[in-house]
């Protein structure tokens, strides 16, 4: 289930980018962004709706997906 950002407290959708951006693995090309360049970036992502807030109601979790990649599941 999409959740629509805009809904989401700012400190909670502040919270839900950085703990995003600070997993291991988050690949954002040959050049290291600072912690702030990568909330800026997926905040974005967001606000262009190239990236959505997922909600799986099987697992009871929470993550930033790009829509691109929703049609692939």
């Amino acid at each position: 289930m999409i959740i629509p950002w805009q809904e989401l407290d700012p400190e909670t959708l502040d919270n839900l980018i950085e703990h995003f951006v600070l997993r291991e693995g988050t690949d954002y090309g040959e050049r290291e962004l600072s912690l702030e360049q990568k909330v800026a970036r997926v905040r974005q992502q967001l606000d262009s709706g190239e990236a959505v807030i997922m909600f799986s109601e099987l697992h009871e979790t929470v993550d930033i997906k790009l829509r691109r990649s929703l049609s692939a599941e």
